[in-house]
């Protein structure tokens, strides 16, 4: 609402700080600024500033360090997985948009991933028939897609006799065959041994070559992203020794929220709703979804990525003319770019498939990461349990009878 933006000096008292510190938390994506009401000024979201001072109180010592940890702050753990730099992800070392155009799949990169070596866990042809107790609802599209794989993924867990082999090429069979079994769940189909994105892309439109390009260039990008919120529940789930199966659901159980994977429906609601709504939804405040990352101020480069190859394909079209519209005014508006949320939202609007084939393309893509997380904590055999800060009522205050 208009009443929940302040001026700068306002900010400025609320942090203590200076307008020009005051800019760099603009620039470093910790503060989002609005146009002011004569255009040259700026605002910024009450709620936004206060949580932000609240956080800088909370980050002197090393108690307000850990309280911080939690929210894209400090550190909370060591991984050989994946780097999160301005340029992009790297998928051990090797960077994630390289791949991305250099034709790797989904498969070559969960290898990757999982440290397989020599070995090939995608070697092994899996059965198509699905077991009697999920082929009842396995191929039931009337479900959701993260509710059919949620509910099928435990049921298929019971089925597999070395579960919980702390073998590691064991370990990474079962994962080439989650990693299957959970992207056949998503579309409706059978599982089967041809590459992933191909699997997708000819549920939705057989036969189309561009898709296939660009769906596998998207699950690549989806692949991996560090502590991300599924990530990070999966690896807990993982640390208390739970089978692959477990730490799945995990993962795809904290995706269904309007905050993560949700956010992809959100973006294509910006796309739908057209590029004339964009400057009146910022200035009322509101939100955008699909613009803006925390760990990329300058630009998420998964984004850029994809739409790339996107005006490549559809280079020329109305509706591709109508996107970098919309994507031109966003960032005239906020200054925001467009993140991986709307890119694979865009593709599913260019291609004009259903808005859930987004959520669907990044849970079958992050699976891969998802299960790296989980391999490298059961390989470290820790237990993952941080303490809480108690701020309730203390024994000697609470009410006597």
């Amino acid at each position: 609402m208009e009443h929940d933006l302040i001026r700068a000096d306002e900010a400025c008292r609320i942090l203590d700080v200076s307008a020009a510190t005051l800019y760099a938390y603009v620039s470093r994506g910790l503060l989002e600024s609005r146009p002011g009401p004569d255009h040259r000024s700026r605002c910024y979201r009450r709620d936004e500033v206060e949580r932000l001072a609240q956080s800088r109180r909370a980050g002197r010592g090393a108690a307000g360090g850990a309280a911080q940890s939690l929210d894209r702050g400090l550190p909370v753990l060591q991984t050989r997985i994946s780097l999160i730099r301005a340029e992009g992800p790297y998928y051990r070392g090797r960077s994630a948009i390289e791949a991305a155009r250099s034709g790797a799949t989904l498969e070559d990169v969960a290898r990757t991933l999982w440290e397989c070596g020599a070995a090939d866990p995608f070697a092994t042809v899996p059965s198509a028939a699905w077991p009697a107790s999920v082929a009842a609802f396995a191929g039931d599209t009337t479900l959701p897609p993260l509710e059919r794989a949620m509910a099928a993924i435990p049921l298929l867990g019971l089925q597999v006799r070395h579960s919980f082999s702390l073998s590691p090429a064991v370990r990474r069979d079962i994962a080439a065959l989650l990693l299957r079994q959970n992207a056949a769940l998503l579309i409706g189909g059978a599982t089967a041994a041809a590459p992933v994105h191909r699997q997708l892309a000819e549920a939705w439109s057989p036969g189309d070559a561009r898709l296939i390009e660009v769906v596998r260039t998207a699950l690549v990008l989806c692949a991996e992203h560090e502590l991300n919120v599924s990530a990070f529940a999966a690896r807990v789930v993982a640390s208390t020794g739970a089978h692959l199966h477990a730490t799945v659901c995990s993962g795809l159980a904290a995706l269904s929220g309007p905050r993560h994977g949700g956010a992809t429906a959100r973006a294509h609601a910006v796309i739908e709703a057209g590029g004339d709504a964009i400057a009146a939804r910022w200035q009322r405040g509101d939100d955008l979804p699909g613009f803006g990352h925390a760990l990329y101020p300058h630009g998420d480069p998964r984004a850029a990525a994809l739409l790339a190859l996107l005006r490549e394909q559809h280079d020329g079209r109305p509706t591709m003319r109508e996107l970098d519209a919309l994507i031109s005014r966003a960032e005239d508006a906020s200054g925001l770019r467009p993140n991986l949320d709307l890119a694979l939202a865009a593709l599913c609007h260019l291609y004009a498939l259903p808005v859930i084939s987004a959520l669907v393309l990044f849970a079958t893509g992050r699976l891969a990461g998802w299960l790296a997380h989980a391999l490298e904590q059961q390989e470290q055999g820790r237990l993952i349990r941080p303490r809480a800060q108690y701020t309730g009522a203390q024994p000697d205050d609470a009410p006597r009878d």
